[in-house]
This record gives C-alpha cells, structure tokens and sequence, in this order.
C-alpha cells in the first residue's frame, strides 16, 4: 500500500489487510510486528499501532508480553493464567516427582511461545517459593516439591 497524501483511514486499511492475511492463514498465531507492518504497507509507526489497537478492538487479536500481538479466534480456549502458574502446572500434568529433571527455559519458551528471558523470570519466581530448585547457566533444573494451590496461584 504506497503512502497517500491523507493518511485519514490508513490504519482502517492496514486492519483490514491484516485481517484478510489472519483469514488466509489458519495456522497464524501472531501478528506481524509493528516494524514488518511499516515495511509491507509504507506506512508511519503510529499508523501501525492504530492498525493494532483496531484489531484488539474488533476482538481480533490481543496485546502479549514483549510487545506482541496474539491472534483470538472464534471458539479458542486461551489460558490467561500468569505463565508461572502454567509452568508449575507442569508438574502436576506431567507427573513428575521432587528431584525429577524440569524442561529448560528454551524448551518451555517454545512450548508457550513466550521469549526465553520471560519464562527464566517465571522460573525464577517457582525458585523463590521452593517449587524448584537449581537452574543456572548449564545446570539442569529439578522439581523440589509439588506445588500447593497457593504457589500456583
């Protein structure tokens, strides 16, 4: 889309297209970022983050950690929980027993689509509460105790 000499409903037709891509793309869990925005449209920043901020409003897509925008589609179940709440769940899901051997942060980060600082920061909060224990650059992390309601809350 080549920049117009009134940018007045831009953004609209950023959202528009962007909806157009979600529709074609079944598989597509994320938007494109801000700056891929500019890129593909020519279009400013702001004009980008009004895109967004449209689709959020439309029910579209919703905002994420680390400046990210999640695609919500009709029908999908979302767990909202904080993410170390899901992680700790983890152990409980999977069985494991204090003294197992936990998922890494890479691993996790994946499994969650999260980046890997954000899910060390989790890990280091079930850490704090005695969840876990471990960690550290090279070193494997294990299961100290199972969680209570309370350290998953």
């Amino acid at each position: 889309m080549a920049q117009q000499a009134s940018p007045r409903g831009t953004f609209l037709q950023v959202a528009e297209a962007v909806k157009a891509k979600i529709v074609a793309d079944p598989e597509m869990t994320h938007l494109p970022s801000a700056t891929d925005l500019m890129r593909d449209h020519d279009v400013s920043r702001g004009v980008a983050l009004r895109a967004f901020k449209v689709l959020q409003e439309e029910g579209v897509a919703e905002p994420v950690s680390g400046g990210r925008w999640r695609i919500v589609r009709a029908g999908e179940a979302v767990d909202r929980r904080p993410l170390h709440e899901r992680i700790a769940e983890i152990i409980l899901v999977e069985g494991l027993k204090p003294g197992s051997e936990f998922p890494s942060a890479s691993n996790l980060a994946g499994r969650f689509g999260v980046s890997r600082p954000t899910v060390t920061k989790a890990l280091d909060k079930l850490e704090a509460v005695g969840v876990l224990a471990g960690g550290g650059q090279g070193r494997v992390r294990t299961v100290r105790a199972v969680p209570t309601r309370e350290e998953r809350l």
